[in-house]
């Protein structure tokens, strides 16, 4: 059995592979990206072979190519890998090395590596999400803009038809000569991302409406397409966890709490929280809220409320929603409220 570390970079990977026994057998550096192929090469002869790679923007192409082959791939979580984190020497060769040394040893805080149609699924909803960042910060600018000049309008309307007329009527001789040109620039930018982010969403309703986790998750009320297949990009296979409160913990609804120094800490978010999945189930808690508010999560959301408040609540009622949409893919069961 031989294990194998591999140091991605953009044009070159390092390679270094062990024995059972820990021994180097083979060490290389600079091995060319190519087309893969020198990376198969310089792995030919050593079977039965494993090996890991950090997660980094490499890791994808080199799971491609060695998914065909008889070799094991691991994807290790990089934030998590203290004893490269901590090395006090750092190179190509001994990082490989000790991703090799750790694997041998089964310390390798591994992450699923999502194959091919299911990073595609993430591009297309990161992709939205991406542009709906931008559109929001364009709106904030022209906000910062109003405010300059004493002008205030609430944020959800600044986007609509009246938020435009307002601008035009109220806005405008108030505004200097550049700040009216910068406000027409965002407002253009803000229109083209508009167009862009509808047609994202079209081919984001046909892709949900294909799939049937998506579909069945959609049957949950605030759950819409995007969500839904955000939450299958990252979630699938459910069977990765073996239980409700595994999913729970992977998307960090369950927060750690800390004693130091005799003062305790609760509420931390776990750093290896999954934060997409986190995101996306506390915001559909108030989509759930304003179409549902008399389903038993909705109650149990409004009798949370009332005790610890709504930010807590709405945590603690994701943590709910979490362990049911679990159930919910396991077993293909629609939602029962």
């Amino acid at each position: 059995m031989y294990y194998g570390g591999i140091d991605a970079h953009r044009s070159y990977l390092t390679v270094a592979i062990m024995d059972r026994e820990g021994r180097l057998v083979h060490e290389r550096k600079r091995v060319p990206v190519g087309d893969g192929t020198p990376i198969v090469e310089e792995l030919e002869g050593f079977r039965p072979l494993e090996v890991a790679v950090e997660t980094c923007p490499f890791w994808p192409w080199i799971h491609d190519v060695l998914e065909p082959t008889e070799i094991g791939f691991h994807l290790a979580h990089a934030s998590e890998l203290e004893a490269i984190a901590n090395a006090e020497t750092k190179t190509d060769s001994v990082d490989a090395r000790l991703l090799a040394r750790m694997l041998a040893a089964n310390l390798i805080p591994e992450v699923y590596p999502k194959p091919a149609n299911q990073r595609e699924i993430l591009y297309l909803v990161r992709h939205r999400a991406s542009l709906v960042t931008e559109r929001t910060r364009l709106a904030c600018r022209i906000h910062s803009h109003l405010h300059q000049r004493g002008l205030e309008l609430p944020r959800e309307q600044l986007l609509g038809k009246k938020g435009r007329h307002w601008q035009r009527e109220q806005a405008w001789p108030r505004l200097s000569a550049e700040q009216r040109a910068l406000v027409e620039t965002h407002l253009e930018l803000i229109d083209t991302l508009g167009t862009q982010i509808g047609e994202l969403d079209r081919r984001i309703e046909t892709r949900a409406r294909e799939h049937p986790g998506a579909s069945l998750l959609q049957t949950i009320p605030g759950i819409g397409p995007y969500r839904s297949l955000l939450l299958i990009g990252e979630l699938m296979p459910i069977s990765r966890f073996a239980s409700p409160d595994r999913l729970v913990s992977y998307a960090g609804l369950a927060p750690r709490t800390r004693s130091s120094g005799g003062k305790t800490r609760y509420g931390s978010t776990p750093q290896a929280a999954n934060r997409w999945v986190r995101g996306e189930l506390v915001s559909a808690i108030p989509s759930h809220m304003r179409s549902t508010p008399d389903s038993p999560l909705g109650v149990y959301y409004e009798r949370q409320k009332d005790r610890i408040g709504w930010q807590k609540a709405r945590v603690a009622a994701a943590r709910k929603l979490c362990r049911a949409i679990h159930v919910m893919l396991s077993t293909g069961e629609v939602w029962r409220g």
